[in-house]
């Protein structure tokens, strides 16, 4: 089976890391993967977004019209991406940035105030952590201690940056279970 997230936000939340996270707990799992950044020529606040492909056999085509899943972190890239997401998949909604719904009752809409859970996780820095373990919490897309172990493992230079944004994955987590 194949499953397809696109991460899309402005340049600087984080958007290819958090991408990057996931397709190398994917990875470590055994599971085929591909990771396709997009982004444009400023390094922040242009659009950024990356696709994610994850599945149990080789991947035919990178190229994904109708993903699953879908995380925006602002609300441009939720107006364009989300009625492209497939009947079914999660769509989470960065709810500190954007004050509107998807506009579908066909998906599992959940709505993060990520931007707030960052920064009472001790940085605001690691909202998209929040999104990435809130969206993984709901989605089941990769096994959640995986994706902690990755988060540890991408973070290991620069140690003093592992507890926040394991205490970010935690709140995430929390609040993706308790909605």
């Amino acid at each position: 089976m194949q499953s397809e997230v696109m991460f899309a936000g402005f340049g600087g939340q984080g958007i290819l890391l958090s991408a990057k996270i996931l397709a190398h707990a994917a990875m470590e799992a055994g599971q085929e993967v591909v990771w396709i950044p997009s982004y444009g020529p400023e390094m922040r606040g242009g659009t950024a977004y990356c696709m994610v492909v994850v599945g149990d056999r080789p991947i035919g085509s990178p190229i994904i019209r109708n993903p699953r899943h879908l995380v925006a972190m602002n609300r441009p890239s939720l107006e364009k991406f989300a009625p492209a997401v497939k009947p079914g998949g999660v769509i989470l909604i960065n709810s500190s940035l954007i004050d509107v719904d998807c506009g579908r009752s066909d998906v599992d809409e959940l709505k993060v105030p990520v931007n707030e859970i960052a920064q009472a996780a001790g940085s605001i820095r690691s909202a998209n952590i929040v999104a990435l373990a809130a969206f993984v919490a709901r989605s089941h897309m990769v096994d959640f201690d995986v994706l902690r172990h990755c988060v540890e493992k991408e973070f290991s230079k620069k140690p003093k940056l592992i507890p926040v944004n394991l205490e970010a994955m935690a709140q995430g987590k929390k609040i993706a279970e308790a909605g």
